[in-house]
């Protein structure tokens, strides 16, 4: 849509096709519905959320960033707001503003959308594009084509892959195709007792007992399968490459991050003196969200009801190892048609940054996750794919 609009502002004949029945159904999904579409965070902060393909953006950015996607958004009267790590919303809270936006800004640089629109070939003479053919056998004639067809991750919403598939034809290698921003499944089935439990103010460390990567202080959502949350999403791709290559993969989960093991000790020593006849369970009330506590003492195999003044040091050392190390075996990640975001696309080597045509076929341009480029949750995401699809849209028709 990005594309199509920055073509039509500067006077070409624009034809965007939509090969579901209606534009924006991605789009709609993101944010939880609100529609997270970018991060006021600065440049080099924004790049380091990307992988370390990262810098292939570089150009993009430069040419279009978060101050001029909200400039965009805001002088066509849809007021944003910033949230904590400086995610942007739409102050509506719902996606179908910033889709309205875009199909009136559509409309008013009289782009032709044809929707329920499937393209079958893409006709190339010479190194060049020259048009492409609709599933019903219909051929458009063009003198360039910006595929921004997305990965195969929500394939319900039109990304199925076909557009990776029509690069494929033309020469083009695509890098593989992995989920990104996707839950894990545990080997435990402890998450699923705690299902649809938050827990905030924590930090994960993902070891493969050599190496680790740290988690921010952040939110876990534990679900039926195993857990997810901002800070499973974020870390999830790289964790996936540690699945992909054999090796067995741990969560500890830091319940108290804020507190080290001698200060969780001698405050739980505290607690237990001020109410020797308390049980323990009535003492880990003020520690841990009820279902997480039951389990903790069933794991431990402490008695719940259990006067504190019965509790051993070793029993003590142990809920102290709990609250600081909560381990978990991870098991793979949900598939990558449930993942937020595809990782892997259109080698990037093969694109030139500065315009996103392609290197092999003239005329042939790439915006949004089809290209090899994925960050974290937080808006990064869709800021790639506003400013490739600006870069496409204005080096097509300046071309």
């Amino acid at each position: 849509m990005m594309s199509a609009i920055r073509a039509g502002e500067l006077n070409q004949n624009v034809i965007l096709l939509e090969k579901k029945p209606s534009l924006g159904n991605k789009l709609l999904l993101s944010g939880k519905g609100r529609c997270n579409l970018t991060n006021a965070c600065d440049l080099e902060a924004f790049l380091k959320r990307f992988s370390k393909r990262g810098d292939f953006l570089r150009d993009a950015f430069k040419k279009f960033f978060n101050q001029d996607l909200i400039g965009f958004f805001e002088k066509r009267g849809l007021k944003l707001k910033i949230e904590r790590q400086l995610r942007v919303f739409p102050v509506t809270d719902s996606s179908s503003s910033i889709l309205n936006v875009l199909i009136s800004e559509l409309s008013k640089n009289d782009v032709e959308v044809i929707l329920k629109a499937e393209v079958k070939d893409i006709i190339v003479k010479d190194a060049k594009v020259e048009g492409i053919v609709l599933s019903g056998g219909k051929i458009i004639t063009c003198d360039h084509l910006i595929l921004a067809t997305g990965g195969v991750s929500y394939g319900l919403t039109g990304s199925s892959g076909e557009g990776l598939k029509l690069a494929r034809s033309l020469g083009h290698r695509i890098t593989d195709l992995r989920p990104g921003l996707v839950p894990l499944e545990t080997k435990e089935n402890y998450p699923k007792k705690l299902e649809g439990l938050t827990l905030k103010n924590i930090r994960i460390v993902f070891t493969d007992e050599k190496k680790e990567i740290i988690s921010e202080v952040g939110e876990l959502l534990f679900t039926g399968f195993g857990v997810s949350g901002p800070l499973v999403l974020t870390l999830s791709g790289e964790i996936s490459d540690w699945l992909a290559s054999g090796k067995k993969v741990f969560a500890d989960i830091d319940l108290k991050p804020g507190l080290s093991e001698e200060q969780l000790d001698a405050r739980l020593l505290r607690e237990f003196k001020s109410g020797p006849k308390k049980n323990i369970k009535n003492i880990l009330r003020g520690f841990l969200p009820l279902r997480l506590m039951d389990l903790s003492l069933e794991i431990l195999k402490i008695d719940a009801h259990k006067q504190v003044s019965q509790v051993t040091q070793e029993e003590r050392r142990k809920l102290v190892l709990f609250f600081k190390s909560f381990r978990l075996e991870i098991k793979r990640t949900l598939p990558i048609e449930v993942a937020m975001v595809t990782r892997g696309g259109v080698y990037l080597k093969e694109i030139n940054p500065r315009t996103m045509e392609s290197r092999i076929i003239k005329g042939l341009y790439f915006a949004g996750e089809i290209i090899d480029v994925d960050a974290d949750t937080g808006g990064f995401n869709l800021q790639a794919a506003f400013s490739t699809g600006y870069l496409a849209g204005e080096s097509a028709a300046n071309s």
